[in-house]
């Protein structure tokens, strides 16, 4: 159906469109100059000394694996409450994906606590998600990480330009991995980066990134190499330079599109502060973030009735959607049990509202009165 209210709505303009034309007509469309220039700004908006483009952030999140020592038989510490691509990196390379609850119904991030009592011998590294684009607990986790020698994978699809105490997220762990999906706060389509300040890292991923091979096409086309070898066996995980040239307009739009959602999720907080039947996650953060999604959880509620009033909000137009379903309940991890009860309810009770920068303040009042309406019900 069309919905009035959509759950989200692109930003391309006619910028998007020059950058991709002028791309197809430097003759240059795959990995190349716009992919570095992207990169550049990575580097430069982050204050990271890397960053690699790729083809998305599932090859990011495989990548963070392999180039931090994860193997078969390790086990990873991560959370349910996620997208699939978080977990199924882990068992790209044979390990094994410990799931781990979540703070709270207010809070939607990895528990340090519970991570705490999941650490075993086999213990390698911990996926660390940022749900919605707001910091999980970074100090308790990284000390977590240190006392027990493991690596730190951020997984900041959510989060570009997210602050956690003057730090952007990405930028605390090992490596930082952004999605440039279609509904992303950075939009390519398909597309991703990853970030960090380790060299042998950034060396290794952007050799895996294309096959192995020593040089790439690019450089062998600008005379900087006549040859290659390859001395890993790799993957074709390259970004091309017509989404890349997106990337870079999108990079140049980010931060007034991020200040404006601050200010359609403070509108929906003013909104929402007289439902009683609703909580809303990170209410008390305040830090800089993104703003990826807006969710909210029904208190006391059940699967069947958030889905009835997910249902009536569509019938007023509203688009909704669930941020996310377990993955520990997928068929494909059914060999991979979890005891995870506030990650299950918040699963079933979790409805994700429209958000993004040009939703207005009348809009946001008819989402807030229409969802009051449907409680009610």
């Amino acid at each position: 159906m069309e919905y009035n209210i959509p759950l989200f709505k692109l930003n391309f303009g006619q910028e998007e469109i020059d950058a991709v034309t002028e791309t197809i007509k430097s003759k240059w469309i795959s990995t190349g100059p716009k992919c570095e220039e992207l990169e550049n700004q990575f580097v430069e908006m982050f204050n990271v000394k890397h960053a690699i483009s790729l083809s998305n952030c599932t090859d990011a999140l495989h990548l963070a694996m392999i180039v931090n020592g994860v193997s078969a038989g390790d086990e990873v510490i991560c959370p349910s409450l996620t997208f699939a691509a978080s977990v199924n990196s882990i068992r790209y390379v044979g390990a094994i994906p410990v799931f781990c609850d979540i703070e709270g119904l207010d809070n939607m991030n990895i528990s340090p606590r519970e991570i705490e009592k999941l650490i075993t011998p086999k213990t390698k590294a911990i996926v660390v998600v940022h749900m919605a684009g707001f910091p999980a607990d970074m100090d308790a986790i990284m000390a977590i990480a240190q006392k027990h020698n493991l690596k730190i994978i951020e997984d900041a699809c959510h989060g570009p330009l997210s602050e956690y105490k003057g730090k952007k997220l990405g930028t605390i762990g090992s490596v930082g991995c952004f999605s440039f999906f279609s509904n992303k706060n950075i939009s390519t389509g398909e597309g991703g980066m990853m970030i960090t300040n380790d060299d042998e890292i950034a060396k290794r991923c952007r050799l895996l990134r294309s096959h192995g091979m020593t040089t790439m096409s690019y450089q062998r086309a600008k005379g900087h190499a006549t040859a290659y070898d390859i001395v890993d066996l790799g993957f074709n995980f390259r970004l091309d330079d017509i989404r890349a040239s997106i990337g870079v307009v999108q990079m140049n739009k980010l931060r007034p599109d991020l200040e404006a959602r601050v200010k359609v999720r403070a509108t929906y907080l003013e909104q929402l502060a007289s439902l009683d039947q609703v909580i809303v996650p990170f209410l008390d953060n305040k830090e800089f973030v993104s703003n990826y999604i807006m969710p909210i959880v029904l208190k006391d509620s059940t699967v069947e009735k958030r889905d009835s009033i997910r249902d009536f909000l569509h019938s007023k137009g509203i688009q909704t959607s669930n941020h996310y379903p377990a993955i520990h309940r997928f068929s494909v991890y059914k060999d991979y049990p979890a005891n995870l009860p506030i990650t299950e309810y918040v699963c079933d009770n979790e409805i994700t509202l429209p958000m993004y920068a040009a939703l207005s303040e009348d809009e946001i009042k008819y989402i807030v009165e229409t969802l009051k309406n449907a409680l009610s019900q």
